[in-house]
């Protein structure tokens, strides 16, 4: 799989489990302790994550890794 659409469907995990947990783009980076820019980048799959920070994010969203790389057709 191209990196670019993995990054969009990453980040599209993200945003749906963010929202899930009704939180903002901007409440949901208060917690992360960054902007809400960044945030917006991350779900818009414009950032390369780490699997460091992608496991910082399941953390923060409290759910297992695994369900950010759910990987269906989106």
């Amino acid at each position: 799989m191209e990196k670019k659409k993995l990054l969009k469907i990453i980040g599209k995990n993200i945003q749906i489990e963010r929202q899930a947990k009704g939180l903002t783009q901007e409440s949901f980076a208060e917690l992360m302790s960054v902007s809400w820019s960044y945030v917006s980048k991350i779900e818009s799959g414009i950032i390369n994550l780490s699997i460091g920070k992608i496991n910082e994010i399941a953390n923060y969203l409290n759910i297992n890794v695994s369900k950010l790389f759910n990987i269906e057709e989106k």
